[in-house]
């Protein structure tokens, strides 16, 4: 039987402290935010830089300047998720 547990969380809430436990128990971990940093300086920023022009410095995301771009807009965010 295989069982799945997400951590979720604000900032600061330990789930990165958590997930460390279950690696040191060797408990396989995926780390979704660590996936999408290296999706931000791969095959993910060109994508995001031509749907969010500016968005992109020295082939990397610029993670603040894409917030600035889609943070207040659920359309652009959802054409962001969709990248």
């Amino acid at each position: 039987m295989t069982f799945v547990l997400g951590l979720t969380g604000s900032i600061g809430m330990g789930k990165s402290a958590t997930a460390d436990l279950f690696r040191k128990l060797g408990v396989p971990v995926h780390d979704a935010d660590a996936t999408v940093h290296r999706l931000y300086r791969g095959r993910a920023a060109p994508l995001i830089e031509k749907a969010f022009p500016g968005t992109v410095a020295h082939d990397a995301v610029d993670r603040a300047k894409l917030g600035a771009a889609v943070l207040n807009s659920p359309e652009r965010m959802q054409q962001l998720e969709a990248i």
